[in-house]
């Protein structure tokens, strides 16, 4: 059975966060290491849409958080838990997300976007010339590297895609150079 119809059967062919019918289609829950069942859920367009643009957010289709916030499955539970705090300072969120439970596992997956914390708070990822990065992103190396560790050297002009972000350090990002994935520090690379 494949992913799209199992998703379907575990949502009765619904969105899993508005419950929509229509438009339907798979949304890896991001950072997605092994997306699969587990970290996938079946979502609108609309849905979607709102979640990969903040700026195009409609704080009262979220109001169906109240009810997907309670789902036994753990990509819907983090996608509700980010979206109430993307839109928190709306007021009814909070109310929600003090209800709201999450295993210490699912706290820390739900948390790995920076999704909850205060702008202030949030690490941002720079690259040379001082564009933000975000995970996902493609880089292109300004200058050759040699890897520790490693008798490899990655060259200048290397393409990297789809990058991932440190979350404790700003200056880290990680990607794949060849088949060897390994940390990047951000004043050596160029955003594509």
């Amino acid at each position: 059975m494949s992913l799209l119809d199992t998703l379907k059967q575990r949502s009765n062919n619904a969105c899993e966060l508005c419950a929509a019918t229509e438009n339907l289609e798979i949304y890896e829950v991001p950072p997605v290491s092994t997306a699969g069942v587990d970290g996938s859920l079946l979502a609108c367009n609309r849905c979607i849409s709102q979640i990969n643009n903040p700026e195009t957010t409609d704080a009262n289709h979220w109001r169906c958080l109240n009810d997907s916030m309670w789902s036994e499955h753990q990509a819907v539970k983090v996608v509700a838990w980010r979206m109430l705090n993307r839109l928190k300072s709306e007021g009814w969120p909070q109310d929600l997300l003090d209800m709201m439970y999450l295993e210490d596992d699912v706290l820390e997956y739900a948390k790995a976007t920076g999704e909850g914390e205060d702008e202030s708070e949030k690490i941002i990822h720079r690259d040379v010339n001082g564009v933000i990065l975000e995970a996902g992103d493609s880089v292109v190396l300004i200058k050759d590297l040699k890897v520790k560790g490693s008798s490899m050297v990655a060259k200048q002009g290397t393409a990297v895609r789809n990058i991932r972000l440190d979350r404790d350090n700003d200056k880290y990002i990680e990607g794949k150079v060849g088949a060897q994935q390994i940390v990047i520090i951000t004043d050596y690379v160029k955003k594509i």
